[in-house]
């Protein structure tokens, strides 16, 4: 059985370490990045089942990465959820066009929820 790809997008390695540990205990391959301005490429490299999206990344920022890969024929329907602290996430979310949200600080168990939503 193939395992599920989940891609990370969070410029902190605390984050990412963690985040990457809960997941492949659950079975998930795992590939992180710190930055989100190759999005495009990244996803076409690794074909993820579902992506995990940071607002506050470095170079093209959240919401830019989230609408570019959302305006990609082939990469549209790929779930993202996006992940940030910020008040007005939901707007957030909705203005980058991503499939759901959860705030930090996070509940693992309520992002587990949300991951396996959409795989």
């Amino acid at each position: 059985m193939n395992k599920k790809k989940i891609l990370i997008f969070d410029d902190d390695a605390t984050i990412l370490e963690v985040i990457t540990i809960i997941f492949e205990e659950n079975g998930f391959q795992v590939e992180i990045s710190e930055t989100s301005h190759d999005i495009l490429e990244r996803v076409a490299r690794y074909r993820p089942d579902v992506i995990l999206m940071d607002n506050w990344i470095p170079r093209i920022g959240g919401v830019e990465a989230t609408r570019l890969l959302k305006s990609h024929e082939e990469f549209k329907t790929i779930p993202v959820i996006y992940v940030t602290a910020n008040n007005d996430i939901v707007a957030l979310a909705r203005e980058a066009q991503a499939d759901d949200y959860v705030a930090k600080p996070f509940n693992l168990d309520d992002l587990e929820e949300k991951v396996a939503k959409y795989v």
